[in-house]
């Protein structure tokens, strides 16, 4: 004798309800506003896997061909709902915040499914078959706050070159015409101009050596007139002020007659390895930018002005290949403390590059770099809580309609949990619409997910009156 496993109630959640109804005229037909607040809803649910089967199985009033229908034929456009979602959150968000930007892999089993390639896949450490999202997240500068107000703003896809030149995958899979091959840095750099376009409370972008090692990347945040502070690598290029204000007095040198006039030669070029390395160990200063959860977050750093720079000496300052940008800051920190006995090595050091000016104070730096962990935070519970690597379709657009709706129910639990936290702040605790714990070095806590501390799922098979009031 078979059970039939109870399903939560057709009735939607006010709440749940609320939160949408803005982003309702996004929605021609009633038929697919109903399936707009029966997936979300499906997304907060207590379900191990979260895709059109699952919901359908575990939600009354909606069935899997009715919410695929919404991920890929019905009427509306994820890049509006998005847009829609972060202006809303813009407008209740403090000013002057930090624009993160990283990737995230989803590891897939099959060929089939859109961008899906043998390549780097994060989640399992090693080369797979996975697809690979670019995104950014807004998060609030607050340095006093453990827990700063944090957002996701937009995905997309990064399209392997071996899918972007093969129009038969492309027709199977329905990429529009209009998206080509373009590397993870161009992908972010079109998110900045997303986020601006949407007015995204931000004055500085924050990635990894895998965005700041890209001179281009570099270069058109820095044309966009955006600051940052970028994760590098030892090899990284810099040159000294003094070195070039040097080359620049010096000029080219004395022509001698023969052949073409010489040109301006550009000043020597370092790495940061080598620039860092030359310093004493004196130079280096302990640096506390707030509290944690475990005490205060400190590392040890030194910080130096530098600018960013390419190309040799062999090569006059007209050449291509010769980039002097303006003149920034060269971060490197390692640990606080260190096993006993143990001198500090390459392995311990950590490199930045920052465009920000002179005057911005060394903590402030430190925290500045440290403000990934908030992305880090919302790829592991939007993936645990809301469903974020769930989607089993093959399409671009089915995959980008379930991202946009993955990051609305994230926002709908990160602002209950605002209320939360706004109820809390009458006993001393800070505003913050997420909970979190942080380890010594200011980083997330393996496996301690915001969501899943503060509410678990929203909705569950058996009882869908979950109490969405502080407890």
């Amino acid at each position: 004798m078979t059970f039939a496993v109870p399903k939560a109630s057709s009735d939607p959640l006010p709440e749940i309800s609320a939160f949408l109804t803005p982003f309702a005229p996004l929605f021609r037909r009633s038929q697919s506003r109903h399936s707009l607040e029966r997936y979300t809803t499906g997304l907060l649910t207590d379900l191990d896997r979260k895709n059109c089967d699952t919901i359908a199985a575990a939600l009354a009033g909606t069935s899997t061909e009715r919410l695929q229908h919404l991920l890929t034929d019905a009427d509306w456009d994820s890049r509006q709902l998005d847009g829609a979602r972060v202006r809303s959150l813009s407008a209740r968000s403090p000013k002057g915040g930090v624009l993160v930007l990283d990737d995230t892999s989803f590891p897939k089993q099959g060929k089939a499914s859109v961008g899906v390639a043998r390549q780097y896949c994060g989640a399992l450490g090693k080369r797979a078959n996975c697809q690979v999202v670019v995104s950014a997240e807004y998060v609030a500068e607050e340095p006093e706050s453990s827990r700063p107000l944090h957002w996701p703003v937009c995905a997309r896809l990064y399209l392997p070159e071996g899918w972007a030149t093969d129009p038969q995958r492309r027709e199977r899979a329905h990429v529009p015409e209009e998206v080509g091959f373009r590397i993870k840095p161009q992908i972010a750099l079109s998110l900045v101009d997303l986020s601006r376009e949407w007015e995204v409370p931000f004055e500085v972008v924050v990635a990894d050596s895998g965005y700041g090692d890209n001179p281009s990347f570099l270069k058109g945040l820095e044309e966009r007139k955006v600051a940052y502070v970028c994760g590098v690598e030892s090899t990284f290029g810099v040159r000294r002020p003094e070195e070039v204000r040097a080359a620049k007095e010096a000029g080219a040198p004395p022509y001698k007659g023969r052949g073409q006039p010489p040109k301006e030669r550009p000043a020597p070029l370092y790495t940061a390895k080598e620039v860092i390395g030359s310093l004493p160990d004196g130079a280096w200063q302990t640096v506390s930018w707030r509290e944690g959860t475990k005490g205060t977050l400190s590392k040890q750093m030194v910080a130096l002005r530098a600018h960013r720079a390419t190309g040799s000496p062999r090569h006059s300052t007209t050449h291509d290949r010769v980039v002097t940008a303006a003149e920034g800051w060269l971060i490197a920190e390692r640990p606080l403390v260190r096993p006993a006995g143990k001198e500090p090595g390459e392995e311990d050091l950590k490199y930045y590059y920052s465009s920000l000016g002179a005057d911005v104070s060394p903590a402030r730096l430190t925290a500045l770099a440290h403000s990934r962990w908030a992305i880090e935070q919302f790829y592991e519970d939007a993936k645990g809580e809301c469903g974020l690597r769930d989607y089993q379709g093959r399409r671009w657009d089915g995959l980008h309609r379930h991202l946009a709706l993955s990051m609305v129910a994230y926002s709908f639990l990160m602002l209950q949990s605002s209320v939360t936290a706004s109820e809390d702040s009458t006993s001393g605790e800070a505003f913050s619409p997420l909970g979190q714990a942080h380890d010594a070095a200011g980083d997330p806590q393996a496996g301690d997910g915001v969501v899943a501390r503060r509410h678990g799922a929203v909705v569950h098979r058996n009882r869908s009156d979950k109490d969405l009031s502080p407890s």
